[in-house]
Order: C-alpha cells, then sequence, then structure tokens
C-alpha cells in the first residue's frame, strides 16, 4: 500500500463528505447516531470478539497493565458506548445558532453563527471507546472525521467502524464521513498531520510521546494535553469524610486515566487525623505511597518522594503525598507542577473554595469532587474528543462547542459604506 496516496484519498473523501455533513440538518444527524447505537447494539458479540484478539495480541505483546486496561471492551464499556451516542443525539444542535446580534451606526445588523470546522483528524492509543466518541461528536456537530486508532485496538476499531458504516448509510449520509484509517503503518499519522488541505485540526489522545510527536510535527493546528498531573488539596477546614471518600475514588476508580489524581496535598494540621485512614484504604488497594519528609513523620512506611515525583503521571497505582502549610502553599505548589489538567480543593470554607478555583490556573477546577468527574460524560457532554489544557481555541473536555467555530453574519437593506 502506498500510504501517501491512501491518506490523501481518505483525506480528499473527508473533505467532500465534510460538506455534505456541514448542510445536514439536526434530525438526520441524530438519527445517523441513533442508527449507530442501534448498530452497536446488535453487533455487540462481534465487537467482544474483535476486542478479544487485540486483548490477546496485547498480552503477547507484553502491554502493561494501564493499556490493557484502556483497551478491553466489557458489556458494559459497550453500554456506556450505546448510552453516549442517544446522549450525543438529544444534545442541542449547535450548528447554525447566531449569537449576539446588533446593529451598527450604519444599519446593518451582525451576529456570530457558530459553524463546523470541517474536516476533524483523531489519532488515539489503545481505547477502542473513542472511536465512538470522536464519531458520534464529529457528526453531530457537522464535521468529517479521520480515525487512526493505535495498532493494539485494531480489530475493535475495524468492528466498530462497520458498525459506523452501517448507522451512516442508513440514513443516506456518506460512509466517508466518518472513516477509521485501515493501516497500522506509523507513516500514515505522519501523512495525516500535515494534509492541511484535507484536515483542518488534528485531536491527539494518548501517551504523552505520542502527542509530544504530534504538536512538534503537526502542520494542522492540534488540540491537545501533555498529561494528567491532577491533584487534590484536603484544607484544614475540609470535612475529613469526605476527604477520605474524594482522596480513594480520585486515585482508585481507575489508575490507567488521565483524570486520576497523582498528588495528594494535606494541610499539615489536620493529616495526622486523615493520614492513617488514607493509609490503610491505599495499602489495603495496593497503591504505592512517595511522600515528603513531613508525610513520612506521619507514615514512615511510605517511600520518599523525589522532586520528579511532584510532576509525574503515573497512571498507576503510585501516589506522591505532601503536607503543606495551608491554601497558601497548596496553590503555589499546584501552579509550579501541574499540568493544568484538572486539580480538586476538599474545605468547607467557601470563600476558599472560591479563592481555589479563581487562583489555580487549570482547566477544570473543583470543589468537593474527586478529579474523576473532569469527563466530557460526566460534564454532560455525551462524550467528549479530548481534554485540552491549551487555552486557545477549547479548554478542559472538548465536546461539540470545541468542534465548532464562529464566523461574522451580516444582514443588510442596501447599505454602502460611506
Amino acid at each position: 500500500m502506498d500510504i501517501k496516496v491512501y491518506m490523501h484519498s481518505v483525506g480528499l473523501a473527508a473533505r467532500e463528505s465534510s460538506r455534505v455533513l456541514a448542510r445536514a440538518g439536526s434530525v438526520i444527524k441524530n438519527n445517523a447516531l441513533l442508527a449507530i447505537a442501534d448498530a452497536v447494539n446488535d453487533d455487540r458479540a462481534e465487537l467482544l470478539v474483535a476486542n478479544a484478539m487485540d486483548m490477546d495480541n496485547g498480552r503477547i505483546k507484553g502491554l502493561d497493565a494501564a493499556l490493557m486496561d484502556r483497551l478491553e471492551l466489557n458489556e458494559e464499556r459497550i453500554d456506556s458506548m450505546i448510552e453516549g451516542l442517544h446522549q450525543v443525539a438529544q444534545l442541542q444542535d449547535p450548528v447554525g445558532e447566531i449569537t449576539d446580534m446588533g446593529y451598527r451606526p450604519s444599519g446593518i445588523k451582525l451576529g456570530q453563527m457558530r459553524v463546523p470546522l470541517g474536516v476533524v483528524g483523531i489519532i488515539y492509543e489503545s481505547r477502542p471507546n473513542v472511536t465512538i466518541d470522536a464519531a458520534s461528536l464529529c457528526l453531530k456537530s457537522g464535521n468529517a472525521a479521520i480515525l487512526r486508532g493505535g495498532s493494539e485496538a485494531i480489530n475493535s476499531n475495524r468492528a466498530i467502524a462497520t458498525c459506523i458504516s452501517q448507522g451512516l448509510e442508513a440514513v443516506g449520509l456518506p460512509k466517508t464521513a466518518v472513516q477509521v484509517v485501515n493501516t497500522t503503518d506509523r507513516d500514515a499519522v505522519g501523512e495525516l498531520i500535515t494534509m492541511t488541505d484535507h484536515v483542518d485540526v488534528i485531536v491527539p489522545r494518548g501517551g504523552k510521546s505520542l502527542i509530544e510527536r504530534i504538536s512538534a510535527d503537526a502542520r494542522v493546528p492540534v488540540i491537545k494535553h501533555l498529561d494528567g498531573n491532577c491533584h487534590v488539596y484536603i484544607d484544614d477546614r475540609a470535612d475529613l469524610k469526605k476527604a477520605v471518600a474524594i482522596a480513594d475514588n480520585a486515585k482508585t476508580h481507575r489508575y490507567g486515566v488521565c483524570n486520576a489524581m497523582e498528588s495528594l496535598l494535606i494541610a499539615d494540621s489536620v493529616a495526622a487525623k486523615v493520614l492513617p485512614e488514607l493509609n490503610k484504604i491505599y495499602t489495603e488497594k495496593g497503591v504505592e505511597m512517595r511522600g515528603c519528609e513531613k508525610a513520612r513523620t506521619y507514615l514512615d512506611s511510605i517511600l520518599t518522594a523525589t522532586e520528579e515525583d511532584w510532576a509525574e503521571e503515573y497512571l498507576a497505582p503510585i501516589l506522591s503525598i505532601k503536607i503543606v502549610a495551608g491554601i497558601d502553599e497548596a496553590i503555589e505548589h499546584i501552579n509550579y507542577y501541574s499540568s493544568q489538567h484538572t486539580e480538586s480543593i476538599v474545605t468547607e470554607d467557601f470563600n476558599r473554595g472560591r479563592r481555589f478555583i479563581a487562583e489555580v490556573d487549570s482547566s477544570s477546577v473543583m470543589i468537593n469532587a474527586s478529579t474523576r468527574f473532569a469527563d466530557g460524560f460526566e460534564y454532560g457532554l455525551g462524550a467528549e474528543i479530548g481534554i485540552s489544557t491549551d487555552k486557545i481555541h477549547a479548554r478542559g473536555p472538548v465536546g461539540l462547542e470545541g468542534l465548532t467555530s464562529q464566523k461574522w453574519v451580516v444582514f443588510g437593506d442596501g447599505q454602502i459604506r460611506q
């Protein structure tokens, strides 16, 4: 296969399909999503068989536990994929919305109309459910999608692509509105991220090395986050029962995800009360703890944290713990070491909570909630195309609005410029 020829044929088909999608109404797009959901539900057995092949290959290749967790499909995750499709279908269609209408002294009336980006290329690793998330959001927002999953999930992604094609055909939309790149050749990525004639934006989802490569080599604009070094700060005015539950969930709910807590900060005055309880929970669940000198005075069994630990995204049952004097030191530490993904404060002091969300410079900032909520599905976006820690064009979980832009529209009645 000539990768350059193949990828440019994919890009050309996507560009043509994007014009069809741009003029498709909400009803047909919603019907496509529901038809895809039906196809996924009908083809459960095929999806699980395909995924089992990928899981077997992953074990043979020695993929680590975090990657294997991301790769796995099961009944519950298929249910979530279907529910996500239904949620996106129920969301308000942003395309065509005109806002900020007003008259100018010349008599013209102008506003801003929300429009699709065009063709979105998504490059991702492991998680086959991303294929459905990306397809659903791109379709609803009127964008054609080129999806390039990791080689480890090729069988799962091909099976899901079949479901997507069935749904698109059922409502009369072109199958090329969503294309899954049907090769594991790495050169396909190099072509995709430089096809400025055919692709309008690239969204990479995966490990830090992948995203660094895409960011460095892409000629197409990129929406990205490099890593998720997320923090929870337990304030000295926290409800400690809430604090323990949040710190447990944020770390142990799932390890191999970007919104898992990697660093726990605790106010010194409550450390003696909360650390032993958390130590018991983390020890039972096999979490390796690495603490600062003060943390080790409370729990001498934990390892000593290094400077590198404060900035690390483990994606594993490992946690760094730092004892801080209070909210000032917590905010300073987070803003210095954070990857600007998600941070949470546990406190019953309203003013401190407000100060935390105002001063912490991350894409999601929370009060009394687990960092695991930093997710498009949980935010009511139906699904997410990714999480952006950039400040332009989108920030945080990227849903429908993040996949659109705005253009100025002007209504006149014969006005000419004087």
